[in-house]
This record gives C-alpha cells, sequence and structure tokens, in this order.
C-alpha cells in the first residue's frame, strides 16, 4: 500500500468540508435538502476568499505553488485545529518537494538511554511510525517487557489494533487507538516516501478493520499531553497524566512519560507497581549473570 499526497491532499480537504454545515460556518441554506454532506465546494471557495476553480484544484489533489496566505484561508474556512493546520501543510507541499526519509532516527544516544534510567516514573522514547526505540524499567512493569518482542514489533499501532492485551489495558481503548492513527497520519503527511510506513499501514489495514475505519477518516493529532485511564492485571486501575517531549536536535524522537497525581489511589497503585518493577528487573538481572 502506497501513501499518495495528492491523493491524501484531496482526502483530506473532502473529509474536513464534509464535517461542517452552513450553519456551522454562518452561510444561509437554499433549498430542503443537500446532496452532499457538508459545505460545498462553491461555500469554501467563498469563505476561504478564492475562486471555485483554484479551490477545485486544489481539492484534486494539486497544491503546486499554492502560498501560505491561501492555505491559512483555506485552514480558517475549514476551522482547522493546529495539527490539522500542519498536516494541510506538509500535504500541500510534500508532492513538490518531499522529505526523504533519515537512516538515523532509529539510534538513540547512549545519554539518552542513561536520562531513561534515571527517570522514576514509566518513559519511554517513540520515534517514527509510532515505533518504541528505548524505555525503562518502569515503563516495562506498566506496558509489558518489550524487550521480549523482535524491534519490528515495537510499535504502538500494532500493540493497540493487532494485540488483544493493549485492549484490556487501556479503558478507553478506542480513544487510544484513535490516538495512535492520528500520529501515524501525520508521520504520512510529512513523509509520504517511507516504505515502512507504508508498509504498516497496509498490513494493518489487511488485518484490523478498527484501523481501517479510523485510517478512513482522515483525522490527524499531534503528541502532546493528556491523561489515560489504565487498567493493569496486577494493580488495578490508574489514572495517569502523560507528557510527550520533542528531543532537541532530535525531531522524530520524542520522550513520553507517565504519572499519577501525588496523594492518589493511582500514586499508590504506581509505587507498587515500581515495587514489582524493580524486583522483575533484579530477577531477570539475576538469571543473566547466572546464564
Amino acid at each position: 500500500m502506497t501513501v499518495d499526497p495528492r491523493t491524501e491532499l484531496s482526502e483530506f480537504l473532502r473529509s474536513r468540508r464534509a464535517r461542517l454545515s452552513p450553519d456551522d460556518v454562518g452561510l444561509p441554506r437554499y433549498g430542503r435538502t443537500r446532496r452532499v454532506p457538508g459545505l460545498r465546494r462553491e461555500e469554501l471557495a467563498q469563505l476561504a476568499g478564492v475562486s471555485v476553480a483554484y479551490y477545485t484544484r486544489l481539492e484534486q489533489g494539486n497544491g503546486r505553488n499554492v502560498s501560505d496566505e491561501v492555505l491559512d484561508s483555506i485552514a480558517n474556512a475549514l476551522q482547522l485545529d493546529d495539527a490539522e493546520r500542519t498536516h494541510l501543510r506538509n500535504l500541500a507541499v510534500c508532492p513538490h518537494g518531499s522529505k526523504k526519509k533519515k537512516a538515523a532516527d532509529t539510534r538513540i544516544r547512549p545519554a539518552l538511554h542513561h536520562l531513561l534510567d534515571n527517570i522514576g516514573v514509566p518513559a519511554y522514547i517513540g520515534g517514527r511510525r509510532s515505533d518504541v526505540l528505548a524505555w525503562n524499567p518502569m515503563a516495562a512493569a506498566l506496558f509489558g517487557d518489550w524487550s521480549e518482542l523482535p524491534p519490528r514489533e515495537r510499535n504502538w499501532a500494532r500493540f493497540i489494533f493487532l494485540r488483544p492485551s493493549y485492549q484490556d489495558l487501556f479503558v478507553n481503548w478506542e480513544s487510544k487507538a484513535a490516538d495512535v492513527v492520528g500520529f501515524l497520519r501525520m508521520d504520512a503527511g510529512c513523509y509520504p516516501n517511507d516504505p515502512e510506513l507504508a508498509a504498516l499501514v497496509g498490513e494493518l489495514s489487511v488485518k484490523s478493520e478498527p484501523f481501517r475505519q479510523l485510517w478512513a477518516r482522515h483525522d490527524v493529532k499531534q503528541k502532546s499531553f493528556g491523561t489515560k485511564a489504565v487498567r493493569h492485571p496486577l494493580v488495578g486501575e490508574m489514572t495517569l497524566a502523560y507528557e510527550s517531549l520533542r528531543m532537541p536536535g532530535e525531531p522524530d524522537l520524542h520522550l513520553v512519560t507517565y504519572h499519577a497525581e501525588p496523594g492518589t489511589a493511582s500514586a499508590e497503585a504506581m509505587q507498587l507497581l515500581a515495587s514489582w518493577g524493580r524486583d522483575a528487573t533484579s530477577a531477570g538481572a539475576s538469571a543473566r549473570s547466572q546464564a
């Protein structure tokens, strides 16, 4: 399966236009029925201050020579959020100046490994395509021992859509699944020529109906912060806050941490999990030293 930037641009614009009604943008309704969902092209072009012919070409995937001002006007008319604005710009530019895949994005500097080892909460470093590249023992205690998986399988999209245990782990699995697909969509806009991303999307489209449905929505999401409720098999349910921090000088890498609010039942459960994680790590080290 390939990710064609022109098709992506066309389908993204259509999907954003379809979710708006004339009432949403203050336009009058004419007639009792509308043959298309959402706004018509003519209405969107009017709101953006561009000709219908120009907008039609753009929606057909022809973003050549489109200016930042026009993209901003269309983004305003479509009421795009920050992630969607970034995605629109990437899709409009990439067909004519595609970014090259960088082979170095899977290499983690020793200093980052040291940083992970000294963070007292679950933490991992993620890369492009939602790959998990490095993690600390607390992350392994929370999410499972990723070292038991081959590197290709250490990927959040594969965890969420192909491993049933993760459906049990996340209380609101649907929200987590939508986030992961949104991250992949952002990557597809930035790196349309990434063969590994295309292969991942193709594999998940074949193996997972929920993934196919979410991918068809063209929703995008940037990694940031929030809360997730998890149901851990050993310590029970916890509400955890997460932070996603982009690594300086490593645009494709981000550090993700999870923590519980002090004084809560979730914090107590996290302490139990930390103790269990230390015991498991010690036992594993002992077993390896005897091998």
